[in-house]
């Protein structure tokens, strides 16, 4: 099984909690190709841990050099995904940052869009909906955020929904 790891970054922004997301750019056999993310990918050799790979994935797709003062809170759960396209195993690994500085992102070619979204956005249960996903010829009815024209689902969607969950606590 392939191994990855991404950063969930939240961020008060003008008194509110938000957290940066990612629109992932069109490329052809890019299974996760436009959708909305977080920043990271797959552990490379150089990476000692999840952690390092997540620290270098983010610095690589969006230009953030995440610092020590870069709080990591902690870790979320490992998330097990097969990619429709490769058919390969998928174990990501998410960590959680508090960053308390302004920043410039520097998206490279993986990223179409850098995205802040407020977290009382996604706490409001009425902004949940349903979407429709086609998988083998079939139509399949799945949960969803559509925020400002971009629809959050699937992994980052159950990764969303586990920070979520303790945030509420």
């Amino acid at each position: 099984m392939k191994r990855s790891a991404v950063a969930l970054i939240l961020q008060v922004r003008n008194g509110e909690l938000h957290i940066l997301m990612i629109k992932r750019a069109e490329r052809e056999g890019d299974p996760w190709s436009g959708h909305m993310a977080f920043p990271g990918g797959r552990k490379d050799p150089v990476d000692a841990n999840g952690f390092a790979c997540a620290l270098r994935e983010t610095e690589e797709e969006v230009g953030l050099s995440l610092l020590p003062e870069d709080t990591c809170i902690g870790r979320l759960s490992e998330i097990n995904a097969m990619s429709r396209v490769r058919g390969l195993g998928l174990a990501v690994t998410p960590f959680v940052f508090r960053l308390n500085r302004e920043v410039v992102f520097e998206p490279n070619h993986e990223v179409a869009e850098v995205v802040w979204v407020p977290l009382e956005f996604l706490l409001e249960s009425s902004n949940r909906e349903q979407m429709e996903w086609r998988f083998k010829g079939v139509n399949i009815s799945l949960p969803c955020y559509y925020y400002e024209g971009r629809r959050i689902w699937g992994l980052s969607l159950n990764m969303l929904d586990e920070l979520l969950s303790l945030v509420e606590k």
